[in-house]
């Protein structure tokens, strides 16, 4: 994929072609695979170590910190008043007034060693507080304290059930570290948090139920995406996801290797992993819970390019080494299916992630050459840096072929462009079918994982057009993000709904408020509610 930041090939999508050249093939086919070394699998024994959460109407005594989720200070006063000591209301009025805290949702104001405590937080809720709002609350102060390993014991007051359980999930997606393989990680978990309020009994079922395997969920799909290459690798994705879904019920993976792929024509998702001596793999996860409707699946399909140099087309050295998130897509359809699977979602999904590396060597395809799809469709290759699309259009067709979906929805750090038309606010969304269209973007606001609807210009036909194959993996005009997405678009029936989300401004980066350096495991939320909402 190019770079996020604007570079000199920011234009360009992120995509490459499979070469189908026999002699290549042969080269490639004659390398030995690299397997990990006996200290990588260490990488996996270093999950986050969450705290263990509990639920309870009022607080069962207080101690290291509280947290006050309110609305306002006469609220918040009300509380600490209550829990600490009736003069503690007025040193929180005094600390509201004196620092001008508004309580804006998921805004914090800590008092240190208050009320005899290590720490009061004030947590902003905002005033009508709800659903998306309140899990990223959540997550702001599960990032807040990462760090501390005292008892935590938030009062929440009326948010009701489903808001407590909003706000534990979110903290549980907040307590993320993406410092992996750092020697100084904790190797326990900190001590129990404690969410009271009203409705606490309820909270409790939804958040075993539901928010819990969310939280997994995108724990997982950070660390495969935050994981270096040479740790997180094709094969070395298939080995996570298998470990990730053990024994869940209602699920089967399927693998196809280099050899079977080749079999089945697959001449574009081949090609891009022809450089590597790690070969490339199609991995797909069916889960079907009980009660999920009839029909077929809803298909979710990934990008997944573990690490990116761009090929012959070779990517500048600036921010190559962020190239290992490359495979965001394929992570997130993923994780999704692993939260709705966890949590017994009655619904029938499968995620489909085409896993390659890109690699120039000298089996590498290059510009110029032309490759085959497995339909049949001619690819020239104008830069082996788009190689995301190129993965992708064998995806569609296999499962298409193989599924029968009732829809694709697919997730790509695909093009640069799109982060300069959107930055890091919103992720691009195009595709055919009105109807899916909505409900994407309707989900994405349930979850606040933000879309922005771009189009899908017939234009993009002729700047896709090639002289000498049925079409071209980058095109002659400026609008790389939707060239990118009518790229894939052609290997995909005209009567299949379908939704393409370019995540290449938001999947991966700096640390903020809510989430530390690295993945934000973007769309694993978005797809977990329209996968719920599905059947409906």
């Amino acid at each position: 994929m190019t770079p996020f930041r604007p570079l000199a090939l920011a234009g360009l999508s992120l995509a490459l072609a499979v070469p189908a050249l026999a002699p290549v093939h042969a080269a490639a086919a004659s390398k030995a695979p690299v397997s990990a070394s006996p200290a990588e699998p260490a990488a996996w024994t270093t999950a986050t170590r969450r705290r263990p959460v509990s639920f309870a109407e009022t607080a069962p005594g207080t101690s290291g910190v509280l947290v006050i989720a309110a609305g306002s200070v006469a609220e918040a006063s009300e509380r600490a008043s209550a829990l600490l000591a009736p003069e503690a209301g007025a040193g929180v009025r005094r600390a509201v007034e004196a620092a001008g805290f508004d309580f804006s949702s998921g805004e914090m104001l800590v008092l240190r060693a208050f009320g005899g405590l290590e720490q009061v937080v004030l947590l902003g809720v905002g005033k009508s507080p709800k659903g998306a709002g309140l899990q990223g609350a959540g997550e702001a102060l599960g990032r807040s304290l990462a760090k501390v390993r005292a008892p935590v014991t938030v009062s929440a007051g009326a948010l009701g059930a489903e808001g407590l359980a909003a706000l534990a999930t979110g903290f549980g997606i907040g307590e993320y570290r993406s410092d992996l393989l750092s020697s100084d990680r904790p190797t326990t978990s900190p001590a129990t948090v404690v969410f009271t309020g009203a409705g606490a009994a309820g909270a409790e079922t939804i958040y075993r139920g539901r928010g819990q395997a969310l939280v997994e969920a995108v724990q997982w799909t950070r660390d495969v995406s935050n994981l270096p290459a040479n740790l997180m690798y094709p094969q070395a994705f298939v080995d996570s996801a298998r470990a990730a879904f053990a024994g869940i019920p209602g699920v089967t993976i399927e693998v196809l290797d280099e050899v079977a792929m080749r079999r089945l024509g697959m001449g574009a998702l081949t090609g891009v992993g022809m450089g590597s001596a790690r070969p490339p793999r199609l991995l797909v996860v069916r889960y079907r819970g009980v009660g999920a409707p009839a029909g077929g699946p809803l298909v979710l399909a990934g990008k997944g390019i573990t690490f990116d140099s761009g090929g012959i087309s070779l990517k500048p050295g600036s921010g190559m080494g962020e190239m290992k998130m490359d495979m965001s897509g394929a992570a997130s359809v993923t994780g999704a299916v692993l939260s709705l699977a966890k949590s017994g979602a009655p619904v029938n999904v499968a995620a489909v992630s085409a896993l390659a590396e890109n690699m120039p060597d000298g089996a590498a395809i290059r510009p110029g050459d032309v490759l085959t799809a497995m339909n049949g469709k001619t690819i020239e290759i104008i830069s082996t840096d788009a190689e995301g699309r190129l993965v992708l259009a064998d995806a569609m067709v296999w499962s298409e072929r193989n599924l029968k979906p009732s829809a694709i929805v697919d997730l790509a750090t695909l093009t640069g462009a799109v982060r300069t038309a959107l930055g890091d606010d919103y992720a691009g969304l195009f595709g055919r079918g009105d109807a899916l269209l909505d409900r994407v973007m309707a989900a994405g606001e349930q979850t606040g994982e933000r879309l922005w609807k771009l189009p899908l210009h017939p234009s993009y036909a002729k700047d896709t057009s090639s002289t000498i194959a049925d079409i071209k993996n980058s095109g002659e005009g400026g609008a790389g993000a939707g060239i990118g997405a009518w790229f894939i678009g052609e290997f995909i029936s005209r009567d299949t709904p379908w939704a393409h989300l370019d995540i290449a401004g938001v999947a991966y980066g700096g640390a903020n408020a809510v989430k530390p350096a690295g993945s934000a495991g973007f769309g694993v939320r978005l797809l977990d509610r329209l996968a719920r909402d599905w059947g409906r």
